[in-house]
């Protein structure tokens, strides 16, 4: 018997075994009700990443408000406590616990909500204590990667993200299982838990999404190829909801979606910048990037982060709006060198000018940044001029090559009219005489080697 087939067996017997309601139970023991009450609560610790300092945890605080405005989830309180010691049970104590718990219940709330990853047995500790639902911001961005992805890459990726997260957790999310007694078949022997089986079918389901995803990502890597021998990309990259969805759309002139959400855009989405050059320009919209990224998101979005990695110049969007940019900037750097693409060629563009209240700021801004563009994305003169500016980048990185072409070669001549930018044709008797400008790697596959004049020969 196949794995593949194995895996499918798995699945079916776990659909027969909970009535066909298996999935759909984990689904809705996962899944945050919109119409939860939230209290939040934050830290502020020199052993905890990106809550050393009050600055930090109110930053990461407020962009948790930020996460929970995407799900459409109220919140009615926020606690921050500075310790010095964290509860390996509750991380900030059973005392403060109870008193917070108090204050959720005589405000309705019914959702505590942490602003930083909690282990397994501290959201079990922390329900036991409070009676109330506990998720952490991991919890929070899976719910919302998973409502937001739309190809077929990106929701095996979040679900394979959600099982990962979810696995070490079952205990707590899946309270109503109890111990079973051995029996025929697939069970175990006498006394083996229910959930120790559960864990089992979620690692099957993980090992059967990796698969497919492989299959999806051999499609994807060969899509690559095609782009990579047919023209010349730029991404856009940075925090999210620094605005790369409006800046690609008024690029390109298309309709992203483009929400003041956060993460509004997961996939990888390409659009050509300019078709009239040779050859096109490609435009690709990342995935938005935020600190404190749950590590089960980071690896299984490395395939889509890494549509970097093909890109020939990387558009660094930062909101020149958000008090924290220099932050922001600080993360997206860090998240490039950590995939290896720090070292291409970037163009920062601060975008969101509109909304500073000193306008001066931009040009500060600009200055500190050399080479940088300062723009408001609904301004048409500021994207023509970015437009203008990443094509003429890319044209002056091409080669120039002096060609004589025979009238008789009508092959060649077709090449060089599509696949290349003429920059000046001269006729003459006997053909016709280009000069040309083109990427180096695409004139060696253009096979027009043999047409080419030695200097003193071009002059003609």
């Amino acid at each position: 018997m196949s794995i593949y087939y194995k895996s499918l067996m798995v699945l079916l017997w776990t659909l027969i075994r909970f009535g066909g309601n298996s999935y759909l139970m984990l689904d809705n023991e996962f899944h945050i009700k919109s119409t939860a009450n939230a209290t939040l609560i934050s830290i502020i610790s020199p052993v905890f990443k990106g809550h050393s300092s009050q600055q930090e945890s109110e930053h990461s605080l407020q962009e948790l408000k930020e996460l929970l405005r995407t799900l459409n989830i109220k919140y009615k309180n926020t606690h921050i406590q500075t310790k010095k010691e964290i509860s390996p049970a509750t991380v900030i104590g059973k005392g403060k616990l109870l008193e917070i718990t108090q204050e959720a219940k005589d405000n309705n709330s019914d959702l505590l909500v942490f602003d930083f990853e909690l282990t397994a047995s501290q959201v079990r500790n922390i329900k036991e204590v409070t009676g109330l639902s506990v998720i952490d911001r991991c919890h929070v961005i899976l719910e919302i990667f998973a409502g937001h992805a739309r190809t077929k890459e990106a929701k095996i990726q979040i679900e394979i993200a959600r099982l990962e997260y979810i696995l070490p957790r079952l205990s707590g999310f899946w309270t109503h299982f109890s111990r079973q007694k051995g029996g025929i078949g697939v069970r175990g022997g006498e006394g083996e838990q229910q959930i120790e089986l559960d864990r089992r079918i979620v690692r099957e389901r993980i090992e059967f999404l990796k698969r497919d995803l492989k299959t999806v990502l051999k499609t994807r890597q060969e899509q690559k190829k095609k782009r990579q021998n047919m023209a010349i990309t730029a991404a856009l990259v940075g925090y999210t909801n620094a605005g790369k969805s409006s800046v690609m759309n008024r690029l390109c002139k298309v309709n992203v979606l483009e929400e003041d959400k956060l993460f509004a855009t997961l996939d990888s989405t390409f659009r050509t910048l300019n078709p009239d050059t040779r050859p096109p320009m490609i435009l690709i919209d990342t995935v938005g990037l935020i600190q404190n990224l749950p590590a089960q998101l980071i690896n299984g979005f490395k395939t889509t982060l890494e549509s970097m990695l093909e890109a020939d110049l990387l558009i660094i969007v930062c909101d020149i709006s958000d008090p924290h940019y220099k932050k922001h900037l600080e993360v997206t750097q860090h998240i490039l060198k950590d995939l290896k693409a720090d070292d291409k060629n970037q163009l920062i563009v601060f975008n969101k000018k509109d909304l500073l209240n000193d306008p001066l700021m931009s040009k500060v801004i600009q200055r500190s940044h050399p080479g940088s563009f300062v723009i408001n994305s609904f301004d048409v003169s500021d994207i023509d001029n970015l437009r203008k500016h990443i094509i003429d980048y890319f044209l002056a990185k091409q080669m120039c090559y002096d060609l004589f072409i025979p009238y008789h070669d009508g092959p060649a001549h077709s090449i060089v009219n599509s696949k290349t930018n003429i920059i000046n044709s001269r006729p003459h008797e006997n053909g016709i005489f280009y000069q040309i400008r083109v990427p180096e790697f695409m004139y060696q596959m253009l096979s027009l080697q043999n047409y080419e004049l030695a200097p003193k020969d071009s002059k003609g």
